[in-house]
C-alpha cells in the first residue's frame, strides 16, 4: 500500500487541515514514510469523516485471491449457519452485515421504527457508502457526488474492528496479508500473459552453419515469428546434412526455467493469506501436496470454531446492548469429530 500526504493548500482544504489519502499502489515497507502518519486523524469535510483506507479499494481487493475471499466467506457462512433470525433482524440483512464487517472492518445497521417509535426492523447499510458524521450519533449515506443523505441521529449501529491509530473507523484484520495477496494475483496474471503471448521468448537461436543459405535463415526466422498465438508450441525442423556439431544451438537468457517459481510464489502467498485469516486450509478446499494431507477435517473445524467463530459471535452480540432487544442470537455448535472413548474419563 502506498501512503500519500497531500498539502492542504494545494487540495483547497481549510488552513491547518491535513488530508490523508491511502491507495493500493507500488509496494513499500511498512516502516517507511508510513511513520509520518502516526497520530493523524481522518479527514472530514465538516459533515462526515472519510475512512483512512478507501472502502472501494478494500471492496476490489476482496476478490484479489481465491484464498482471501474464500476464507472470509467461510467465516460468514459459519455465522449464518448458526444465526437465529429475530423479528428485528432477518437472515439476509445479517449476512450482508457480516460480510461488510469482515471485508471493510466496519458494519452498519439502520434502525427503522414503527409508528409508535419502537424498533421495527434493522437493515444493512453498505459500508462502502456509509460515513460517520462529525456530529455525535449522525451517519451519512454517500453513494455518489451530491447524493448524500443524513440518517436520523442515533438510528445507525456501527460495529468496527479497532484500529491503533484512530477511533472513528475500523480497519480489517487481514491488512498485513494484502501484499502477499497482490503478489499471488501478479503471479497468476504473469502466467496468463505468458501463455496468451504464445511465443515464450527467452532464448537466443544461434545458427553457425555455412551450408544454410540466407533464404533458409529467413525461412527459419519466419517460422519462429509465426510460432505464437493460435498454433504455438510448434516443432521446428532444420535439414543441414554435413553440418558441424553445435552449429545450431538454443541459448537460454537468464535461465528461462525460473518461470517455474510460479508454484512456489503461489504456495507461499497462499500460506500468508491463510495465516492472516487463521483458517485451516482443509476447510476452504485447498488440495494437500503430500500423501499425509492436512489432517482430520472434523478436528480442524472443532478447533477453529471456538477459537475464531465464537469470538466473532460475541462481537455481533454487541448489537443487543445498543438496541436493548435480543435481535441477535446463535445456536450452539455441534462438534463434528467423533470423541475418543477415553475423552469422557475423569
Amino acid at each position: 500500500m502506498t501512503d500519500t500526504l497531500v498539502d492542504s493548500a494545494e487540495a483547497g482544504a481549510p488552513a491547518g487541515a491535513t488530508i490523508q489519502a491511502f491507495a493500493f499502489g507500488d509496494p513499500e515497507p511498512v516502516l517507511s514514510r508510513r511513520d509520518l502518519l502516526m497520530g493523524l486523524e481522518c479527514q472530514h469535510n465538516g459533515r462526515w469523516y472519510e475512512p483512512p483506507i478507501a472502502p472501494s479499494h478494500l471492496a476490489r481487493a476482496y476478490r484479489v485471491s481465491p484464498h482471501h475471499s474464500s476464507a472470509i466467506l467461510y467465516k460468514r457462512n459459519q455465522l449464518l449457519r448458526h444465526f437465529r433470525p429475530s423479528q428485528w433482524l432477518d437472515r439476509r440483512n445479517f449476512g450482508e452485515w457480516v460480510l461488510n464487517f469482515l471485508v471493510m472492518g466496519n458494519g452498519y445497521l439502520e434502525q427503522r421504527d414503527n409508528l409508535a417509535g419502537r424498533p421495527l426492523k434493522l437493515v444493512n447499510s453498505l459500508a462502502k457508502y456509509t460515513r460517520r458524521g462529525v456530529e455525535d450519533d449522525v451517519y451519512w449515506w454517500v453513494p455518489g457526488f451530491k447524493q448524500e443523505t443524513a440518517y436520523r441521529p442515533g438510528r445507525v449501529f456501527h460495529l468496527w474492528e479497532p484500529d491503533l491509530e484512530q477511533e472513528i473507523y475500523g480497519l480489517p484484520e487481514y491488512l498485513a496479508c494484502l501484499q502477499s495477496a497482490f503478489l499471488n494475483e501478479n503471479a497468476t496474471l504473469f502466467r496468463r500473459r505468458y501463455y496468451l503471448n504464445g511465443s515464450h521468448a527467452g532464448f537466443v537461436f544461434y545458427l553457425n552453419e555455412a551450408i544454410v543459405s540466407n533464404e533458409d535463415a529467413d525461412a527459419i526466422r519466419t517460422a519462429l515469428k509465426e510460432a505464437k498465438g493460435v498454433g504455438n508450441f510448434r516443432n521446428l525442423f532444420i535439414h543441414a546434412p554435413g553440418g558441424k556439431e553445435h552449429g545450431v544451438k538454443i541459448i537460454p537468457i537468464a535461465e528461462v526455467a525460473a518461470k517455474d517459481e510460479f508454484l512456489g510464489i503461489k504456495n507461499v502467498t497462499r500460506d500468508d493469506v491463510l495465516a492472516a485469516h487463521r483458517v485451516p486450509p482443509q476447510l476452504i478446499g485447498v488440495v494437500p501436496q503430500n500423501a499425509g494431507g492436512f489432517g482430520d477435517y472434523g478436528k480442524a473445524a472443532d478447533v477453529f470454531f471456538p477459537n475464531e467463530i465464537e469470538p466473532l459471535m460475541a462481537r455481533f452480540l454487541e448489537l443487543n446492548d445498543w438496541l436493548g432487544l435480543p435481535a441477535v442470537a446463535f445456536d450452539p455448535y455441534q462438534p463434528i469429530a467423533t470423541p475418543s472413548p477415553s475423552s469422557g474419563r475423569q
